[in-house]
């Protein structure tokens, strides 16, 4: 994975993919382009920080809320809303560790660098329809929306620094009171470090996305005879002289992950697909896409 890539070669990726989108979900289904261009985006009014619209102040409205600048202009009082920001917040976790670098074949995405194009074509997708986004623990971490916000996410997606974890660690969400939160990784880190936060973010926190990317040859395991295993930082090192020996029980092993994840994620009400870089990105976004859309 090219760590230095500037943000704006992944913000144009990102466009490229996100603005495919709508005649992609024409193209799948005219039901899902509704729900997804209609009534999850839309925004309302209530109480939050950005301002939303002027309407035409009514018989028992507070006059703290009166825009006196604005009625001032004319012979009608004016009420400035804010914003209802409580349902319009989206966390997104793409995970940026170690594990995440891995590619199995030449000319195919690393785990870590199609986690990133989904995150940042959603978010864009998600700012265009009023939708807050938060980046948790990352300078992206204040759920907003607008361009400004999407600057903080390509620089805190393209800004990884050296001093990270083998396997991926869920965040803690810290004060984000999201409606949704979006979980970008391949999980196969210990599962007290991503269950057990899963669950305290899903007890206090509403509906969830589990998407968990692959790479092909983490699945068909197509190694055979001497085979040095290393993690993608060095820390783990296996060598074997029959590595087709190893496939049976570490597939199964993969298989329990999968199962463990899509489990949790049916306990807690939340949904799950597995992923890999081989596949077309726009599936997984429309997939996504749908399943917020439709997760209230």
């Amino acid at each position: 994975m090219n760590q230095s890539r500037p943000s704006a070669d992944l913000r144009a990726a990102s466009e490229g993919l996100a603005t495919t989108l709508p005649a992609l979900m024409v193209e799948a289904s005219r039901l899902a382009a509704n729900v997804a261009m209609g009534d999850h985006g839309r925004r309302r009014a209530g109480v939050g920080e950005d301002f939303w619209q002027y309407r035409q102040a009514l018989p028992g409205d507070d006059l703290a809320t009166v825009d006196w600048r604005r009625s001032g202009r004319s012979d009608t009082a004016y009420v400035r809303e804010r914003e209802w920001e409580a349902a319009h917040t989206v966390a997104i976790w793409s995970d940026s560790a170690k594990s995440m670098d891995y590619s199995g074949k030449r000319g195919v995405p690393s785990k870590g660098e199609r986690a990133n194009l989904l995150a940042m074509a959603l978010s864009i997708l998600l700012s265009k329809t009023g939708e807050r986004i938060a980046f948790p623990a990352t300078i992206a971490a204040t759920p907003r929306s607008g361009e400004h916000q999407l600057q903080r996410v390509a620089q805190a997606i393209s800004s990884i620094g050296e001093k990270r974890p083998e396997y991926g660690v869920v965040p803690e969400f810290g004060d984000i009171k999201a409606a949704r939160s979006v979980f970008l990784s391949d999980f196969l880190g210990a599962g007290d470090q991503i269950f057990t936060p899963m669950k305290g973010i899903a007890e206090r926190a509403g509906s969830g996305c589990l998407v968990q990317i692959l790479d092909d040859t983490e699945e068909t395991f197509p190694f055979d005879g001497r085979v040095v295993f290393e993690s993608m930082g060095g820390a783990l090192s296996f060598e074997t002289h029959r590595a087709k020996s190893l496939r049976e029980e570490y597939r199964e092993q993969l298989a329990e992950r999968c199962a463990a994840l899509e489990d949790f994620a049916r306990q807690v009400g939340w949904q799950y697909l597995k992923h890999h870089t081989s596949e077309s990105p726009r599936a997984a976004l429309l997939w996504l896409y749908m399943a917020i859309g439709t997760s209230r």
